[in-house]
C-alpha cells in the first residue's frame, strides 16, 4: 500500500525512481531506471533523441504504466487514482489545446479537471502580456503567444512539482527571461522542478542537478557543479559532449587530481583551455560523480 499523498501546496515533494523498466513489444526504452527528482530542486533530464526522456516523463504522469520497477512522488504511484492530478504542473512540449476555446475557457476546463477551486497563480499571465488575449480562440494565436499560454497554465496551480518539457522553445528573448525567473523562484519555493531541454544555455543558469539517459539506462546522475568538475568542462554542453563520446573517470580509473579521464583536449582555444585544465589539476579535493558506461 503507498503512503497518503503529500497535503497540496508550494512545498515540492521527492520524486523516487526505482529499477523502472518500460518496454514497447520487443523494444526496452526504458532498463534499470533509478534516479531521485530532489525538491528545492532544478534537474535537467537530459539524452539524445530514444534515449528514453519522454517515456520517463509519461511514466511520471501516469500516461505509460511500467512494465517493472516503481516510481513513486511524495509517497505515492502516479496511477493512484486522482489524486496526483492536483500536484503536478505539467507543461508539454508542444500544447494541444483545443483550438476553438478562448484561454479563459481552457485555463476554466483544466481548472474543472483538477477540481481545482483555489486562487489560481497568474504571475505569468502579466510577465507574458496575455491579458489582452485571455479571450482569443487558441487556434487564431501565434506560435510563441501558444507557448506562453502553454507556461502559464503549467504555473497556474501552484503545484509542489513541475515538469516542463522543452519550456523556453518558441519563446522571445523576453518571454524566455521571464519564464527562467519563475522557474527559479518555484525552486527557491521549494518545489521539484524536472525540465527536458536541447537548449543547454538555459541549463546551464537553471540547473542544480543532471540526470543523463543514454540507451534507456542512467549515463549519469548527480549535481551540474560535480558533472562540470569531474569533465573538466566550463560549460553543460561541453559536459555532456565529454560523457557521450570520451572515456570517463569511472571507466578509466583516473584519480582526483590525475590528468586523465575526460578532458577538453583538441577542442579549445590553445593557451586558454591549457590554463582552465591547470587550474582544475590543481585543486587539492575533486568530487566523484556517478558515470556509467
Amino acid at each position: 500500500m503507498t503512503e497518503p499523498l503529500a497535503p497540496y501546496g508550494g512545498a515540492g515533494l521527492a520524486i523516487a525512481v526505482r529499477d523502472l523498466a518500460k518496454s514497447f513489444g520487443t523494444r526496452r526504452v526504458l532498463d534499470g531506471v533509478d534516479v531521485d527528482f530532489a525538491p528545492g530542486a532544478v534537474t535537467a533530464l537530459l539524452g539524445p533523441n530514444g534515449a528514453g526522456k519522454t517515456t520517463l516523463l509519461k511514466a511520471l504522469l501516469g500516461l505509460v504504466r511500467p512494465s517493472a520497477g516503481s516510481l513513486r512522488i511524495g509517497g505515492a504511484e502516479p496511477d493512484d487514482a486522482g489524486g496526483l492530478r492536483r500536484l503536478v504542473g505539467y507543461m508539454p512540449q508542444l500544447p494541444h489545446f483545443p483550438p476553438h476555446m478562448t484561454v479563459r475557457e481552457l485555463a476554466s476546463m483544466l481548472d474543472d479537471l483538477r477540481d481545482f477551486d483555489g486562487h489560481p497563480d497568474e504571475e505569468l499571465v502579466d510577465a507574458l502580456g496575455l491579458r489582452g488575449e485571455l479571450d482569443q480562440p487558441f487556434r487564431t494565436l501565434s506560435g510563441g503567444t501558444r507557448q506562453k499560454v502553454n507556461a502559464a497554465l503549467a504555473f497556474r496551480y501552484d503545484a509542489p512539482v513541475l515538469v516542463l518539457d522543452e519550456p523556453t522553445a518558441g519563446l522571445d528573448p523576453a518571454a524566455s527571461l521571464a519564464l527562467k525567473e519563475k522557474i527559479r523562484r518555484c525552486r527557491a519555493e521549494g518545489r521539484t522542478v524536472v525540465v527536458t531541454s536541447h537548449n543547454l544555455g538555459d541549463l546551464d543558469t537553471m540547473a542544480d542537478a543532471v540526470v543523463f539517459l543514454l540507451d534507456g539506462r542512467v549515463r549519469f546522475h548527480g549535481s551540474l557543479a560535480d558533472l562540470l568538475a569531474e569533465t573538466r568542462s566550463d560549460t553543460l554542453e561541453e559536459a555532456i559532449a565529454a560523457i557521450t563520446s570520451g572515456p570517463s573517470p569511472a571507466s578509466t580509473g583516473a584519480s582526483r587530481g590525475d590528468a586523465g579521464g575526460v578532458t577538453a583536449e583538441g577542442t579549445g582555444d590553445g593557451d586558454a583551455e591549457r590554463r582552465r585544465r591547470t587550474d582544475r589539476d590543481a585543486s587539492p579535493e575533486r568530487p566523484r560523480v556517478e558515470i556509467v558506461r
